[in-house]
């Protein structure tokens, strides 16, 4: 497989189902940890090694090393590898997406962002989702008609803060998840509800359901559920483990055992929440989105930035969803209506910023 971005939690977690099941590593994509990198390299023998910048290019012990964007995309054309697995964060994970379907690779996705901003474009039939909430749909689907779909959130680390503090919580405060250990964007989209957001869009792209709504359920041992027309409801219960969303991806079927399963005598009792906006503004963006999910690449070009600005200390936490819904008075008319626009309005909006 080629793996984009090996040393964040997705690409270790593949790593480690790569080496269980025997799973060839032929490219490995990272940023700026050469330390782990080299582990990898080391253990892995890839064929093809791609970092960020290129100034860290003699840093790597091995002798084919690409940098940048332009080195990612080489490294998917020449590689032989029939399965991608794109763990990059953020826009920067679109172009590697195209490039991907563009030469007929299947495309294991954990990159949230290219659903997002360019679901309409992108061959659904190709892709297969590596995030816990789309495996546990994809899991529950038996070909039964569908009513509704439900995504379920944590609630983020700033859940259980007065509203009135929210606003002013510090980087420190959000990357403190009560229960999984992610990335830092990743961990704030959380707190914000702009990943419940991405992932309501991501389903809406990949299962096209007649409904679809978030709930909080604090445990995160429920990842989604299920109303069928028949008037059941089926829920998907396992642990806080990317392995076995990535396990599925690469081999298409499991029959081993990849988690421990869930001791149900010795969990906490499970509650459902609604998603409040005087907690959650953002969202309040949620009907507009889901009726018009083109309009994805303007939440994501400008939380983008957001994001990065309040990891720097630049800006308070309340300012990501400020800005964001008037980035969204200001381009809310906006639907890209090819992938040339996807990057235009991307462009613009940063701009703007």
């Amino acid at each position: 497989m080629v793996l984009l971005g090996s040393t964040g939690s997705i690409g270790r977690n593949s790593l480690e189902i790569a080496k269980r099941f025997g799973i060839q590593v032929e490219v490995l994509v990272a940023g700026r940890n050469i330390e782990l990198l080299n582990q990898q390299i080391s253990e892995f023998s890839p064929k093809i090694v791609v970092v960020a910048q290129k100034e860290d290019i003699d840093k790597v012990n091995h002798e084919k090393v690409l940098f940048g964007e332009d080195g990612i995309l080489e490294a998917i054309e020449l590689s032989k590898s029939e399965i991608v697995l794109n763990a990059l964060v953020g826009f920067t994970g679109l172009k590697p997406t195209l490039k991907t379907l563009e030469v007929g690779k299947r495309l294991a996705l954990a990159n949230k962002e290219s659903l997002v901003v360019a679901g309409a474009f992108l061959d659904i039939s190709k892709i297969s989702p590596i995030d816990s909430e789309h495996f546990g749909l994809w899991y529950l689907l038996n070909g039964r008609p569908v009513e509704k779909m439900i995504l379920t959130a944590s609630g983020g680390a700033l859940r259980d803060w007065d509203i009135s503090d929210i606003a002013d919580a510090t980087p420190q405060d959000v990357l403190t998840h009560p229960n999984w250990k992610m990335g830092r964007k990743i961990t704030v989209d959380s707190a914000s509800m702009v990943n419940k957001l991405f992932e309501l869009l991501e389903a809406k792209w990949l299962f096209s359901p007649k409904s679809i709504d978030g709930v909080i359920e604090r445990n995160s041992i429920i990842h989604s559920l299920i109303e069928f027309k028949d008037g059941s409801t089926t829920a998907h219960i396992s642990g806080t483990d990317m392995k076995l969303p990535i396990a599925f991806a690469l081999l298409g079927e499991v029959e081993e055992q990849i988690l421990p399963n869930i001791d149900i005598t010795s969990i906490p009792p499970i509650e459902f929440e609604k998603i409040e906006t005087s907690k959650y503004p953002l969202w309040s963006l949620k009907e507009e989105l889901l009726k018009y999910p083109k309009k994805g690449v303007i939440l994501n070009s400008a939380n983008d930035v957001l994001v990065d600005r309040f990891l720097n200390h630049q800006i308070k936490f309340g300012d990501i969803a400020k800005n964001i819904l008037e980035i969204f008075d200001k381009f809310g008319d906006r639907e890209p209506k090819s992938i040339d626009e996807v990057f235009e309005i991307d462009r613009e909006i940063k701009e703007t910023l």
